[in-house]
C-alpha cells in the first residue's frame, strides 16, 4: 500500500510528462497482472506458481542488492504475511474460484484492512469519511457475493479478502521500517516466502501435480512466472519507490486507484471476462470509497489552508 498522505503534500505538483507515464506503465503492470497470473494457473497448480514467483524474485536479487537493515524477523514476517497469506491464497482463488477483474478489485480491500489495523494500533477510533467509504466498499463487496455464480463463487471472494488482509499486515510490518529500500525489502523478504509455498505445494498438490504442472509448463508459463517476478515485482517496486523519492505521495499514491480499472479492462479484453452493469456497479461503490478515503484528507487540507490565506 502507498504511504500515507501528509497535509504537507497536499498542494503537490504534478508529475510532469515522463514522470506520470513511468506511473501509468507501474499501475499498468500491477493491474493486468491478474490476466498473467491466470495464465500461468492454466498450468501450475497455485501454490507452487507462487513458490516459482517468489524464488526468481529474490535471486539472484539477493546477491545483486545488500540486505536493508531491518531484522530478520520483520523480513520472516513480511516474507509469509505477502508470499503464502497474500500471493498464495490469492493465486488458489483464482484457479475457478473468481475472475481475474473482480480479484483485482477484491484485493484492494488491503486498504480499509491496512487502516483498521493501524487505528486498532493507535487506539483510535474511525472519522466520519471512513466510515462512509467502508460503507460504499463493503456495498461494493455485498453485490459481487450476491451476483457471485459461475466465474466467480462466495468463497472465492472470501479467500481474495484474506489476501487482502495478509497483504494489510505486510504493510503494518513493513510500516515498521520506514527508511528502508522497498526493492531490496522486497527481494530479501522473498527469501522467506518461496520455502513454505514449497513445502504447501508438496503437501497439498503433491509430487504427481507438481511434476504434470511443470511438464506441461510452456513458454507462455514461464513468461507468466518471470513477469510476476520480474515485472511486478522488480520493476513495479522500484519504480513506485523512485516516484515516491521525487514526488510527494499525495501526487503518487491516488494512482494506485487505477490498478482495478487495468485489472477489470485487461480480464474483459483478454479474457473475455463480461463486464454487466452489475459488475461495472460494485466496482464503481468499491472504487468510490476508496476514492473518498484518499482525496476527503487531500481536499479538506486544501481548504484548510485557503481559509488560512483568505
Amino acid at each position: 500500500m502507498p504511504p500515507a498522505l501528509t497535509k504537507s503534500s497536499a498542494h503537490a505538483p504534478g508529475l510532469g510528462a515522463r514522470d506520470g507515464l513511468l506511473a501509468l506503465a507501474v499501475v499498468a503492470v500491477w493491474g493486468t497482472n491478474f490476466v498473467v497470473i491466470r495464465l500461468g494457473l492454466s498450468a501450475l497448480p497455485p501454490l507452487l506458481f507462487a513458490a516459482l514467483r517468489f524464488t526468481f524474485a529474490a535471486l539472484p536479487g539477493v546477491l545483486l542488492i545488500r540486505r536493508p537493515q531491518v531484522r530478520w524477523r520483520e523480513l520472516a514476517a513480511y516474507g509469509l504475511l505477502i508470499g503464502t497469506g497474500q500471493f498464495g491464497v490469492l493465486y488458489i482463488a483464482m484457479q475457478g474460484l473468481i475472475s481475474p477483474g473482480l480479484a483485482s478489485l477484491v484485493v484492494q480491500s488491503q486498504v480499509f484492512f491496512t487502516i483498521g489495523l493501524s487505528m486498532w494500533r493507535a487506539g483510535e477510533r474511525l472519522r466520519r469519511f471512513q466510515w462512509a467509504a467502508l460503507a460504499l466498499a463493503v456495498a461494493g463487496f455485498g453485490v459481487i457475493i450476491d451476483h457471485a455464480q459461475g466465474a466467480t463463487t462466495p468463497l472465492g471472494v472470501g479467500l481474495v479478502l484474506i489476501a487482502g488482509a495478509s497483504w494489510a499486515g505486510g504493510n503494518m510490518v513493513a510500516r515498521a521500517a520506514p527508511g528502508a529500500n522497498m526493492l531490496a525489502y522486497v527481494i530479501w523478504a522473498s527469501l522467506f516466502s518461496a520455502p513454505p509455498l514449497f513445502v504447501l505445494s508438496f503437501v497439498f498438490e503433491g509430487p504427481a501435480r507438481i511434476a504434470a504442472g511443470l511438464a506441461h509448463a510452456g513458454v507462455v508459463t514461464w513468461a507468466a512466472v518471470l513477469w510476476q517476478s520480474l515485472g511486478n515485482t522488480i520493476f513495479g517496486y522500484a519504480a513506485w519507490g523512485w516516484l515516491l523519492a521525487r514526488h510527494p505521495a499525495a501526487t503518487v499514491t491516488p494512482l494506485a486507484l487505477l490498478v482495478p480499472v487495468f485489472g477489470m479492462a485487461a480480464s474483459a479484453l483478454w479474457l473475455a471476462e463480461p463486464l454487466p452493469a452489475w459488475k461495472l456497479g460494485a466496482a464503481a461503490l468499491v472504487l468510490g470509497g476508496l476514492a473518498l478515503n484518499v482525496f476527503w484528507p487531500m481536499l479538506r487540507s486544501r481548504g484548510g489552508a485557503a481559509v488560512q490565506g483568505a
